[in-house]
């Protein structure tokens, strides 16, 4: 089992496939990391070291992984922060590849774009690529619930309405849709939720709300990652989803207790396979 993950990449803390990685390769999966930039650090710091890789860098490197046959078996591609256009055409040809390469695998697609509070922090050009170009392409996304709102053109005051968007978002293209950091108006107080849907149903799964001051960047890349790599295990979207979100409450519960704003996927790795405590996903109609 493996997975083609082609996203950015820090040196210190876990952004990108710093966080992607290690989960996947937790859960059993061989994964091979193509990085589309290499900072010192995540951009949070508000200042770093590094620099962005051109797309034909990236390109030669999935070019020389499969004149190796490493396209060969891979179940799925993961992508993230693309960065620019560029990049992100350079990531849907790789898709296209590993599919040739491996008839049946998936590409996920976590549409890095903004996220409440900070707005859009991506290039300009990035939101209407994502959504004309990437969508169509992809079979799963996990959009945050900002970025659910920017992709689809609806305003979320409850979860009815994520429903209804995630739905909208599932016209585009990927079949299956998972919501990250959804808090709307009817969630219950101190909570926080991700919304799995696809064709058979809607699913919520909430958690107690962990505070970590500053937020740590990188947990939507660990979900996306957990998320993937249990539904490529299991077959179930509702499990995935349980399974995803009940590991990162027990990484935010840890991260929170060691007093740190860098995720701590070293301490939280047993609960990427097997969850200490394990929140059940609820039907929602939608």
């Amino acid at each position: 089992m493996s997975v083609l993950s082609i996203q950015s990449h820090v040196c210190f803390g876990h952004v990108g496939n710093a966080a992607a990685v290690f989960p996947l390769q937790r859960l059993g999966f061989e994964v091979w990391p193509v990085n589309t930039v290499q900072f010192s650090n995540h951009t949070g710091y508000g200042a770093w070291k590094g620099e962005v890789f051109a797309p034909a860098l990236i390109e030669a490197c999935l070019d020389g992984m499969a004149e190796r046959g490493a396209l060969e078996g891979v179940e799925a591609v993961l992508s993230g922060y693309l960065g620019s256009a560029g990049t992100g055409a350079v990531i849907l040809e790789a898709a296209r590849r590993v599919r040739a390469a491996s008839p049946g695998a998936l590409y996920c697609c976590d549409p890095v774009m903004g996220d409440v509070g900070r707005g859009v922090f991506v290039a300009p050009d990035i939101p209407d690529f994502i959504r004309h170009q990437v969508m169509p392409a992809a079979e799963v996304t996990t959009p945050n619930q900002f970025e659910l709102e920017l992709l689809t053109g609806c305003p979320i005051g409850s979860v009815a309405d994520a429903v209804d968007a995630a739905h909208r978002l599932r016209a585009l293209g990927p079949s299956v849709v998972l919501v990250t950091s959804l808090m709307a108006a009817d969630s219950s107080p101190g909570t926080i939720e991700c919304l799995a849907v696809d064709g058979a149903g809607a699913w919520r799964v909430r958690t107690p709300l962990v505070p970590v001051e500053p937020p740590p960047n990188g947990s939507g890349d660990a979900i996306a990652a957990l998320f993937l790599g249990h539904l490529l295990k299991s077959g179930s979207v509702p499990e995935a989803a349980a399974r995803a979100t009940s590991a990162l409450y027990e990484l935010f519960r840890l991260t929170a207790q060691a007093g740190t704003r860098e995720l701590q996927l070293i301490a939280a790795q047993d609960a990427f396979a097997a969850p200490p405590r394990l929140f059940a996903p609820e039907p929602v109609e939608g």
